[in-house]
This record gives C-alpha cells, sequence and structure tokens, in this order.
C-alpha cells in the first residue's frame, strides 16, 4: 500500500487538481485524503502519512462586513413597526433593545443572552456602563450613552406589562432598572425565561428579511453581523486598535486591526501624506499645451501643418 501512495505521486496529482479548482474546493479535497491516510497510517498500512507533505492553500481572511448606515435604519424602522403588532412573539421593545445593544455595545449573541440586569450600572452623568461576561470567562466594561439606557428602560418597563406578576420582580417601586433585580435576565422570551439562542436568532433573521434590500445580513453572522458594524463604525472614527481591542474584548490586537483595515481610515491617512498631491494645480486641471507655451516664452512651439 505504501507503495501505491507513493506511485500516486499525491503532490504531483494535488499540483494539477490545483489548477482548475478554487482553494476552498482543494482544502476539501485535502481533507478527505487526509482521513483516508490517517486511517491507513494508524492501521499500519502506511509507513507515514505522505499528507503531511503535501501543501494546502491558506484561506484568505475576509474583512469584516458591516452594515451601511442606510441598512441600520432600515432595520430600526422594521422593528419600531411590530408595536403596532397583535402578534404574541413580536416584541418592539425587546427586539429594538437587543439591536441597539449590539450595534452601540458590538455584544456578541451569547453576551446579549447571558446579561443580566444587575450588569448595567449607570452613571452620574446619565449614561452607563455594560460589564459583559465575555469568552472564556473573560470580563470586560462597555460605555455606552444616556440613549442607549433609555431604549433598555423602556424596553423594560414594557416587560413589567407583559409580565405583572414576574418572581424577580423587585417589590420597592420604580422604572426601568429600578423594576427588577440585579439577577434577573435582561433579555427574555415570550414566557419570561431568559432569552434562547433560537429565539434571538429568529428574532434578528425576521428582522432583516422584512428590512428589505437595504439591510442584508453578514451571511452567517446575524448578530455577529452587527457587532462588526459597531467595530467598523468606531474605526472609522478614529478609534485606536488599542481601545477596539477592549471594546470587543479580543484577545490579539491582530483580529482588532482588522477592523481597521475594513473601514480604510489607517491606509487613506497614510495615502494622503503622499507629497505628490502637493503637484496638482488649485483647479485640478492640467494645464494646456498652449497655456504652457504662453507662460514660458523659450518654450518650443508646434508650426501650423
Amino acid at each position: 500500500m505504501g507503495a501505491v501512495a507513493r506511485v500516486l505521486g499525491l503532490g504531483d496529482a494535488f499540483a494539477a487538481y490545483a489548477r482548475d479548482h478554487e482553494a476552498a474546493s482543494i482544502r476539501r479535497c485535502w481533507s478527505t485524503w487526509n482521513v483516508l491516510c490517517t486511517f491507513l497510517y494508524t492501521g499500519e498500512q502506511l509507513a507515514a502519512n505522505p499528507m503531511q507533505l503535501v501543501g494546502r492553500p491558506k484561506l484568505a481572511k475576509a474583512l469584516p462586513k458591516a452594515l451601511p448606515r442606510t441598512g441600520v435604519e432600515a432595520l430600526l424602522e422594521t422593528v419600531a413597526q411590530d408595536r403596532d403588532s397583535n402578534r404574541q412573539t413580536d416584541w418592539a421593545e425587546r427586539d429594538l433593545a437587543i439591536i441597539l445593544t449590539a450595534l452601540l455595545a458590538g455584544l456578541r449573541a451569547e453576551e446579549l443572552r447571558q446579561a443580566d440586569v444587575g450588569d448595567i450600572r449607570t452613571t452620574d452623568d446619565g449614561a452607563a456602563v455594560i460589564h459583559v461576561k465575555g469568552k472564556g470567562g473573560k470580563e470586560r466594561s462597555v460605555p455606552t450613552e444616556a440613549e442607549l439606557l433609555a431604549v433598555v428602560e423602556t424596553y423594560l418597563d414594557s416587560r413589567a406589562i407583559r409580565f405583572p406578576q414576574a418572581e424577580k420582580r423587585r417589590a420597592a417601586e420604580g422604572s426601568g432598572l429600578a423594576r427588577w433585580s440585579a439577577r434577573s435576565p435582561l433579555f427574555v422570551g415570550r414566557d419570561g425565561e431568559r432569552i434562547t439562542q433560537g429565539t434571538l436568532q429568529s428574532r434578528i433573521k425576521r428582522a432583516f428579511k422584512r428590512a428589505g434590500p437595504d439591510a442584508q445580513p453578514v451571511p452567517g453572522a446575524l448578530i455577529h453581523g452587527l457587532r462588526h458594524t459597531y467595530a467598523t463604525e468606531l474605526a472609522g472614527s478614529d478609534v485606536s486598535v488599542y481601545t477596539l481591542m477592549k471594546l470587543l474584548g479580543h484577545e490579539s490586537m491582530t483580529t482588532s486591526q482588522r477592523y481597521v483595515t475594513a473601514a480604510g481610515t489607517e491606509t487613506r491617512s497614510a495615502a494622503a501624506r503622499n507629497p505628490l498631491y502637493a503637484m496638482i494645480p488649485p483647479s485640478g486641471n492640467v494645464p494646456s499645451q498652449a497655456s504652457a507655451a504662453d507662460a514660458d516664452p523659450n518654450a518650443p512651439r508646434q508650426m501650423d501643418r
């Protein structure tokens, strides 16, 4: 069997295959052969796995895609229309709070699900800080403005109307955050319990679908697309890579750098410093031959023909 594998010349075979196949197809083919050869090697049918010597193309790292502002507007307007809906599954105040928390605080889907009311702490100036329990138990604090806090508290007030006998509701009088215990889940489903992953995804998917062509979601990343939008908007506002890393909860600055690259602000700023821009005439027009000749009496003139 080992002799057969050598005769096959896997390296040459994959080189020929690569000439008329995309990188993703080549990688899938490589993986299939690697599984087979690993199985044969484990069963002592091969002396070694020859696939370790066969190269495979690296997948290009796609830049994060963000929603355009027209898409964000369409999405928010669509959700707002549900205020007049009689469907039990529709809850405009909650869905709006979820979408805006993702757009203005950059929370991941699971971070939205696991957030508690007590994770939002107000500041003296009427704004708030969201304490996020991120990947791997890593925590971060995300500052938000009063406008987002108002949206969240409006949702919490509507929740008190939906669930007036909720066990976790505080006895003390108040509105918004004050009506709920710190350990109460921030976002709940129509049963009053912590929102499920399925409900979260389905509500966002429905909003995108109804928002029309202006709000095309990032393929395979509904809520994460909102997080991409948050990061890209900040990168476009010249927020430093280090600050982005802290706000997004990234382990590596390299991950955050991708948003700066996607926004194009850093490369544009560098390109704009090219001193050759100073050579462009103020009007932006290239001087004609006639005007150049008039300006220089020693300049050669074309003869009439």
